[in-house]
């Protein structure tokens, strides 16, 4: 039996390399995307060494162009690969009006841009086969924007109903398709500052939650609100 491949994205820590490791421990081979190939090589290395699962590392910012066209052509070309998670994005805007517009260029083409154009470059063959998995990382915060930042919930917001029409468009053709909305999750995304001044019952550890997440995608879930207990 063939082996799955499974590819995501922003996966050198955090939710990403959870991902990977869970992957790994079900026997896929992976594909990991990030921009500091030092520490992805470092996971790969431990991941081959626990679950002698086949690891390879593309170090590539999709933020760019030329870095997102590559792993597009990858997605797009390699019949190997049955599984992508698009879990790269940033945050960290701060107001609106004070937040340097090309900072906000960069926030939506990794949250919004890239996370179309790699979902696009696997849909096809995924649709054709009749089988594979599409997993997109959007927030809860895209269902309470006006609790947080302008920009970062709207790009969530987007995947989110991206995912939803994928569902229908994809889903009936067997492609299993989850979106999952994380709540606060102790992650680079959020400061140690950050997290130390909320109450502890708010805050997830990324292990808890991306098990949570994969158990929603075992059951079918389309859209998976990892809870805290």
């Amino acid at each position: 039996m063939t082996k799955d491949t499974i590819l995501i994205t922003g996966a050198s820590d955090g939710i990403g390399a959870v991902y990977a490791d869970r992957f790994a421990r079900r026997g896929a081979n992976l594909i990991l995307v990030a921009r500091r190939a030092d520490k992805l090589e470092a996971l790969a290395a431990r991941l081959r060494a626990d679950s002698g699962v086949s690891v390879e590392v593309i170090a590539a910012d999709l933020s760019q162009a030329d870095d997102l066209a590559r792993v597009e052509a990858r997605l797009r070309d390699d019949d190997a690969i049955t599984g992508l998670v698009n879990n790269a994005g940033i945050a960290g805007e701060q107001a609106f009006v004070e937040t340097d517009p090309a900072y906000l260029t960069g926030l939506i083409n990794l949250n919004i841009l890239a996370v179309t154009r790699l979902s696009r470059a696997i849909a096809l063959r995924l649709a054709a086969k009749g089988a594979g998995t599409l997993i997109n990382i959007t927030s809860v915060t895209a269902l309470m924007p006006d609790g947080f930042t302008a920009v970062y919930p709207a790009t969530k917001a987007y995947v989110l109903a991206f995912t939803e029409a994928l569902q229908v468009e994809l889903g009936s053709k067997g492609v299993k398709v989850q979106a999952v909305l994380p709540g606060i999750t102790r992650t680079a995304i959020w400061t140690a500052e950050q997290i130390a001044g909320l109450p502890p019952h708010m805050v997830m550890d990324v292990e808890v939650m991306v098990d949570a997440a994969l158990a929603g995608l075992d059951m079918g879930e389309a859209i998976t609100i990892p809870a805290l207990p």
